[in-house]
Protein backbone atom coordinates (compact mmCIF):
# COMPACT_ATOMS: atom_id res chain seq x y z
CA UNK A 1 0.00 0.00 0.00
CA UNK A 2 1.17 3.53 -0.41
CA UNK A 3 1.18 6.39 2.09
CA UNK A 4 2.03 10.40 2.47
CA UNK A 5 5.17 9.81 5.37
CA UNK A 6 7.22 12.12 7.06
CA UNK A 7 10.81 10.70 5.60
CA UNK A 8 12.99 13.09 8.37
CA UNK A 9 12.52 16.62 9.38
CA UNK A 10 11.57 18.88 6.93
CA UNK A 11 10.72 16.33 4.21
CA UNK A 12 7.53 14.73 3.20
CA UNK A 13 7.13 11.90 0.19
CA UNK A 14 5.22 8.77 -0.68
CA UNK A 15 6.14 5.54 0.13
CA UNK A 16 5.02 1.96 0.01
CA UNK A 17 4.91 -0.18 3.12
CA UNK A 18 3.22 -3.43 3.70
CA UNK A 19 -0.32 -3.39 4.76
CA UNK A 20 -0.51 -3.35 8.70
CA UNK A 21 -0.76 -7.01 10.55
CA UNK A 22 -4.49 -6.65 12.91
CA UNK A 23 -4.53 -8.61 16.37
CA UNK A 24 -7.55 -10.37 17.64
CA UNK A 25 -9.30 -6.97 18.91
CA UNK A 26 -7.96 -4.40 15.95
CA UNK A 27 -9.77 -3.51 12.75
CA UNK A 28 -8.12 -2.70 9.44
CA UNK A 29 -9.43 0.28 7.64
CA UNK A 30 -9.99 2.27 4.43
CA UNK A 31 -9.84 5.95 4.80
CA UNK A 32 -13.07 7.66 3.18
CA UNK A 33 -12.45 11.40 4.28
CA UNK A 34 -9.23 12.90 5.67
CA UNK A 35 -8.09 16.24 6.97
CA UNK A 36 -4.58 17.36 7.65
CA UNK A 37 -3.63 19.12 10.61
CA UNK A 38 -0.86 21.71 12.48
CA UNK A 39 0.33 19.07 14.65
CA UNK A 40 1.19 17.26 11.23
CA UNK A 41 3.12 20.84 10.16
CA UNK A 42 4.82 20.85 13.49
CA UNK A 43 5.66 17.30 13.19
CA UNK A 44 7.23 17.39 10.05
CA UNK A 45 8.54 20.92 9.79
CA UNK A 46 8.99 22.31 13.48
CA UNK A 47 10.17 18.35 14.49
CA UNK A 48 8.45 18.83 17.45
CA UNK A 49 8.29 15.58 18.52
CA UNK A 50 11.56 14.64 17.11
CA UNK A 51 13.13 12.94 13.95
CA UNK A 52 11.29 10.12 12.68
CA UNK A 53 12.24 8.42 9.59
CA UNK A 54 9.24 6.96 6.98
CA UNK A 55 6.63 7.35 9.25
CA UNK A 56 2.98 7.75 7.72
CA UNK A 57 1.44 10.92 8.14
CA UNK A 58 -2.19 11.45 9.29
CA UNK A 59 -4.76 11.05 12.34
CA UNK A 60 -7.90 12.84 11.53
CA UNK A 61 -10.15 10.01 9.40
CA UNK A 62 -13.11 8.61 8.50
CA UNK A 63 -12.90 5.51 7.12
CA UNK A 64 -14.34 2.07 5.98
CA UNK A 65 -13.74 -1.32 8.07
CA UNK A 66 -12.29 -3.46 6.25
CA UNK A 67 -11.14 -6.17 7.87
CA UNK A 68 -11.38 -7.07 11.83
CA UNK A 69 -9.81 -9.29 14.30
CA UNK A 70 -11.60 -12.48 15.42
CA UNK A 71 -12.50 -10.74 19.11
CA UNK A 72 -13.81 -7.72 17.63
CA UNK A 73 -18.25 -8.02 18.06
CA UNK A 74 -19.32 -4.56 17.18
CA UNK A 75 -17.71 -3.73 13.47
CA UNK A 76 -17.65 -5.63 10.52
CA UNK A 77 -16.52 -5.34 7.16
CA UNK A 78 -18.15 -2.48 4.73
CA UNK A 79 -19.08 -0.19 8.34
CA UNK A 80 -18.08 3.37 8.00
CA UNK A 81 -16.60 4.71 10.76
CA UNK A 82 -15.10 7.41 12.68
CA UNK A 83 -11.93 7.07 13.78
CA UNK A 84 -10.79 8.89 16.92
CA UNK A 85 -7.15 10.77 16.46
CA UNK A 86 -6.50 9.45 19.99
CA UNK A 87 -7.01 6.05 20.38
CA UNK A 88 -5.98 4.60 24.06
CA UNK A 89 -5.00 1.52 25.64
CA UNK A 90 -7.83 0.96 27.11
CA UNK A 91 -7.47 -0.70 30.47
CA UNK A 92 -3.97 1.00 31.19
CA UNK A 93 -3.62 2.44 34.71
CA UNK A 94 -4.38 5.81 32.97
CA UNK A 95 -7.05 4.63 31.72
CA UNK A 96 -8.70 3.57 34.81
CA UNK A 97 -7.15 6.88 37.12
CA UNK A 98 -9.27 8.84 34.17
CA UNK A 99 -6.29 10.07 32.14
CA UNK A 100 -7.33 7.71 29.19
CA UNK A 101 -5.27 9.58 26.45
CA UNK A 102 -1.94 9.44 28.64
CA UNK A 103 -2.15 5.86 27.98
CA UNK A 104 1.23 4.01 27.78
CA UNK A 105 3.00 7.48 29.10
CA UNK A 106 2.52 10.99 28.32
CA UNK A 107 0.35 11.92 25.26
CA UNK A 108 0.35 8.01 24.56
CA UNK A 109 -3.14 7.13 23.48
CA UNK A 110 -1.44 9.65 20.74
CA UNK A 111 -0.55 6.85 18.15
CA UNK A 112 -1.05 7.81 14.54
CA UNK A 113 1.70 9.34 13.23
CA UNK A 114 3.25 9.63 16.68
CA UNK A 115 4.87 6.09 16.77
CA UNK A 116 3.05 3.93 14.31
CA UNK A 117 1.91 5.02 10.87
CA UNK A 118 -0.79 7.06 10.37
CA UNK A 119 -4.04 7.59 8.46
CA UNK A 120 -2.69 9.41 5.24
CA UNK A 121 -2.60 5.89 3.47
CA UNK A 122 -4.73 3.45 1.38
CA UNK A 123 -4.78 1.33 4.75
CA UNK A 124 -4.01 1.66 8.20
CA UNK A 125 -4.60 0.00 11.46
CA UNK A 126 -6.72 0.62 14.78
CA UNK A 127 -6.31 -1.05 18.13
CA UNK A 128 -9.03 -1.81 20.36
CA UNK A 129 -11.41 -1.75 17.64
CA UNK A 130 -14.68 -1.67 19.79
CA UNK A 131 -13.20 0.71 22.29
CA UNK A 132 -12.14 3.03 19.59
CA UNK A 133 -14.03 2.95 16.95
CA UNK A 134 -17.74 4.85 16.61
CA UNK A 135 -20.03 4.33 13.30
CA UNK A 136 -20.70 7.53 11.03
CA UNK A 137 -24.25 8.37 11.44
CA UNK A 138 -26.13 7.89 8.00
CA UNK A 139 -26.39 11.08 6.50
CA UNK A 140 -24.15 13.00 7.86
CA UNK A 141 -21.44 15.03 5.73
CA UNK A 142 -17.70 13.86 5.31
CA UNK A 143 -16.75 17.22 5.59
CA UNK A 144 -18.89 17.57 9.03
CA UNK A 145 -17.87 13.94 10.06
CA UNK A 146 -14.37 14.21 9.69
CA UNK A 147 -14.01 17.40 11.84
CA UNK A 148 -15.39 14.85 14.98
CA UNK A 149 -12.02 12.88 15.34
CA UNK A 150 -9.67 15.72 16.54
CA UNK A 151 -11.44 19.57 15.52
CA UNK A 152 -14.51 19.16 17.76
CA UNK A 153 -13.04 16.64 20.52
CA UNK A 154 -10.05 18.94 20.50
CA UNK A 155 -11.98 22.34 21.25
CA UNK A 156 -14.85 20.68 23.22
CA UNK A 157 -11.77 19.36 25.62
CA UNK A 158 -11.16 23.48 26.04
CA UNK A 159 -14.33 23.90 26.89
CA UNK A 160 -15.01 21.44 29.23
CA UNK A 161 -11.65 21.73 31.24
CA UNK A 162 -12.43 25.49 32.00
CA UNK A 163 -15.20 24.71 34.32
CA UNK A 164 -17.21 27.58 32.73
CA UNK A 165 -19.78 29.04 35.11
CA UNK A 166 -23.57 29.17 33.97
CA UNK A 167 -23.33 32.26 31.98
CA UNK A 168 -19.77 32.82 32.75
CA UNK A 169 -17.68 34.76 30.33
CA UNK A 170 -14.96 33.14 28.42
CA UNK A 171 -11.88 33.91 25.62
CA UNK A 172 -11.13 31.97 23.47
CA UNK A 173 -7.58 32.84 22.43
CA UNK A 174 -7.00 32.22 18.30
CA UNK A 175 -9.99 31.45 16.42
CA UNK A 176 -8.64 28.12 13.74
CA UNK A 177 -10.19 25.30 14.02
CA UNK A 178 -10.06 24.36 17.17
CA UNK A 179 -10.92 27.78 18.52
CA UNK A 180 -13.60 27.63 16.57
CA UNK A 181 -14.80 24.53 18.17
CA UNK A 182 -13.69 25.97 21.62
CA UNK A 183 -16.28 28.81 20.85
CA UNK A 184 -19.13 26.28 20.15
CA UNK A 185 -18.49 24.35 23.26
CA UNK A 186 -18.12 26.83 25.30
CA UNK A 187 -21.83 28.15 23.89
CA UNK A 188 -23.18 24.57 24.62
CA UNK A 189 -22.17 24.48 27.82
CA UNK A 190 -23.93 27.54 29.03
CA UNK A 191 -21.31 30.46 28.50
CA UNK A 192 -23.15 33.80 28.58
CA UNK A 193 -20.61 36.25 27.15
CA UNK A 194 -17.86 34.68 24.46
CA UNK A 195 -14.69 36.94 23.47
CA UNK A 196 -13.04 35.12 20.01
CA UNK A 197 -10.02 36.27 19.21
CA UNK A 198 -8.90 36.29 15.74
CA UNK A 199 -8.61 38.68 12.80
CA UNK A 200 -9.79 36.16 9.74
CA UNK A 201 -12.73 37.74 8.09
CA UNK A 202 -13.91 33.87 7.76
CA UNK A 203 -12.92 32.52 10.90
CA UNK A 204 -14.61 35.68 12.36
CA UNK A 205 -18.13 34.77 10.49
CA UNK A 206 -18.16 31.39 11.91
CA UNK A 207 -17.03 32.12 15.12
CA UNK A 208 -20.11 34.58 15.57
CA UNK A 209 -22.44 31.54 13.78
CA UNK A 210 -20.77 29.48 16.75
CA UNK A 211 -21.93 32.11 19.40
CA UNK A 212 -19.06 34.33 19.56
CA UNK A 213 -20.36 37.20 21.34
CA UNK A 214 -17.16 39.49 20.74
CA UNK A 215 -14.76 39.71 18.71
CA UNK A 216 -10.81 40.86 19.67
CA UNK A 217 -8.08 41.75 17.23
CA UNK A 218 -4.28 42.51 18.54
CA UNK A 219 -4.27 45.09 15.54
CA UNK A 220 -6.47 47.26 18.02
CA UNK A 221 -3.86 46.75 20.40
CA UNK A 222 -3.28 44.48 23.67
CA UNK A 223 -5.13 41.41 23.75
CA UNK A 224 -5.59 41.01 27.41
CA UNK A 225 -6.04 44.43 28.15
CA UNK A 226 -9.09 44.82 25.74
CA UNK A 227 -11.05 42.09 27.31
CA UNK A 228 -10.37 43.56 30.69
CA UNK A 229 -11.41 46.75 29.66
CA UNK A 230 -14.65 45.08 28.16
CA UNK A 231 -15.39 43.35 31.55
CA UNK A 232 -15.20 46.53 33.84
CA UNK A 233 -11.60 45.74 34.69
CA UNK A 234 -12.63 42.13 35.87
CA UNK A 235 -10.99 40.00 33.18
CA UNK A 236 -13.37 36.20 32.24
CA UNK A 237 -14.24 33.47 34.03
CA UNK A 238 -12.71 31.45 31.59
CA UNK A 239 -9.90 31.49 28.98
CA UNK A 240 -9.01 29.16 26.69
CA UNK A 241 -5.99 28.75 24.78
CA UNK A 242 -6.69 27.16 21.26
CA UNK A 243 -3.30 28.79 19.25
CA UNK A 244 -0.39 30.92 19.58
CA UNK A 245 2.50 31.20 20.14
CA UNK A 246 4.77 30.50 23.78
CA UNK A 247 3.57 34.11 24.37
CA UNK A 248 -0.26 33.56 23.84
CA UNK A 249 0.14 32.55 27.87
CA UNK A 250 0.81 36.01 29.10
CA UNK A 251 -2.33 37.47 27.20
CA UNK A 252 -4.34 34.05 28.77
CA UNK A 253 -3.10 34.86 32.33
CA UNK A 254 -3.76 38.48 32.67
CA UNK A 255 -7.13 38.38 30.97
CA UNK A 256 -8.18 35.63 33.39
CA UNK A 257 -10.30 37.11 36.42
CA UNK A 258 -9.37 35.84 39.86
CA UNK A 259 -10.97 32.09 40.48
CA UNK A 260 -10.94 31.56 36.55
CA UNK A 261 -9.54 28.62 35.07
CA UNK A 262 -7.01 28.63 32.03
CA UNK A 263 -7.76 26.05 29.65
CA UNK A 264 -4.81 24.97 27.39
CA UNK A 265 -6.06 23.27 24.14
CA UNK A 266 -2.96 24.57 21.86
CA UNK A 267 -0.33 22.38 21.08
CA UNK A 268 3.14 24.14 21.39
CA UNK A 269 4.89 22.71 18.84
CA UNK A 270 8.75 24.40 19.99
CA UNK A 271 10.86 26.07 22.55
CA UNK A 272 12.23 24.71 25.61
CA UNK A 273 9.90 26.71 28.51
CA UNK A 274 6.49 28.42 28.57
CA UNK A 275 5.98 32.22 30.00
CA UNK A 276 3.65 32.92 32.96
CA UNK A 277 3.15 36.64 33.41
CA UNK A 278 4.83 37.06 37.30
CA UNK A 279 2.25 40.07 38.12
CA UNK A 280 -0.69 39.09 36.13
CA UNK A 281 -0.50 35.98 38.39
CA UNK A 282 -0.14 37.53 41.15
CA UNK A 283 3.52 36.22 42.10
CA UNK A 284 1.96 33.05 42.10
CA UNK A 285 -0.94 33.71 44.46
CA UNK A 286 -4.00 34.94 42.10
CA UNK A 287 -6.46 31.91 42.32
CA UNK A 288 -5.53 31.37 38.53
CA UNK A 289 -5.68 27.75 37.63
CA UNK A 290 -3.72 26.04 34.55
CA UNK A 291 -6.07 22.89 32.78
CA UNK A 292 -4.07 20.95 30.04
CA UNK A 293 -5.30 17.80 28.35
CA UNK A 294 -5.08 15.72 24.96
CA UNK A 295 -7.85 15.53 22.38
CA UNK A 296 -10.04 12.72 24.12
CA UNK A 297 -10.69 9.85 21.88
CA UNK A 298 -12.51 6.29 22.10
CA UNK A 299 -15.67 5.41 20.90
CA UNK A 300 -17.99 6.99 23.24
CA UNK A 301 -16.71 10.24 22.84
CA UNK A 302 -17.11 9.80 19.34
CA UNK A 303 -20.87 8.90 19.31
CA UNK A 304 -21.21 12.01 21.75
CA UNK A 305 -19.36 14.39 19.29
CA UNK A 306 -21.63 13.01 16.47
CA UNK A 307 -25.04 13.48 18.54
CA UNK A 308 -24.03 17.19 18.82
CA UNK A 309 -24.03 17.41 14.79
CA UNK A 310 -26.69 15.06 14.00
CA UNK A 311 -28.73 17.16 16.36
CA UNK A 312 -28.25 20.11 15.08
CA UNK A 313 -26.01 21.70 17.95
CA UNK A 314 -23.53 23.37 15.71
CA UNK A 315 -22.27 22.49 12.09
CA UNK A 316 -18.46 21.71 11.95
CA UNK A 317 -18.79 21.42 8.16
CA UNK A 318 -18.50 25.39 8.05
CA UNK A 319 -14.80 24.81 9.09
CA UNK A 320 -14.79 22.81 5.79
CA UNK A 321 -13.21 25.80 3.39
CA UNK A 322 -11.03 23.96 0.83
CA UNK A 323 -12.38 20.35 -0.55
CA UNK A 324 -10.24 18.07 -2.21
CA UNK A 325 -10.65 14.85 -3.84
CA UNK A 326 -8.35 11.53 -4.25
CA UNK A 327 -5.88 10.40 -1.59
CA UNK A 328 -3.51 12.06 -3.83
CA UNK A 329 -4.52 15.04 -3.14
CA UNK A 330 -3.63 14.50 0.66
CA UNK A 331 -0.29 15.38 -0.19
CA UNK A 332 -1.44 19.41 -1.50
CA UNK A 333 -3.87 19.76 1.31
CA UNK A 334 -1.38 18.99 3.83
CA UNK A 335 1.13 22.22 2.28
CA UNK A 336 -1.78 23.91 2.39
CA UNK A 337 -2.15 23.78 5.92
CA UNK A 338 1.59 24.34 6.08
CA UNK A 339 1.15 27.60 4.45
CA UNK A 340 -1.87 29.04 5.50
CA UNK A 341 -3.72 31.28 3.18
CA UNK A 342 -5.90 33.81 4.71
CA UNK A 343 -8.77 32.17 4.05
CA UNK A 344 -8.22 28.76 4.88
CA UNK A 345 -9.57 27.48 7.99
CA UNK A 346 -9.31 23.44 7.45
CA UNK A 347 -8.19 21.37 4.05
CA UNK A 348 -10.78 18.25 4.21
CA UNK A 349 -9.85 15.30 1.13
CA UNK A 350 -12.83 13.38 0.13
CA UNK A 351 -11.59 10.10 -0.75
CA UNK A 352 -14.70 7.91 -1.17
CA UNK A 353 -18.11 9.30 -1.33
Amino acid sequence: MKGLAMLKIGEIGWIEKDKPDIGPMDALVKPIALAPCTSDVHTVWGGAIGERHNLILGHEALGEVVEVGDMVKDFKPGDRVIVPAITPDWGSSAEQKGFPSQSGGPLGGWKFSNFKDGVFAELFHVNQADYNLALLPKGMSLEAGVMIPDMLSTGFMGAENANIPMGGSVAVLGIGPVGLSAVAGAAILGAGRIFAVGTRPNCIDVAKKYGATDIISYKDGDTAQQIVDATDGEGVDAVIIAGGSQNIILDAVNAAAAGSVISNANYFGEGETLPIPRAGWGFGMADKDFATGLCPGGRVRMERLADIVTYNRMDPALMATHVFHGLDSVEEALLLMKDKPRDLIKPVVIIEE
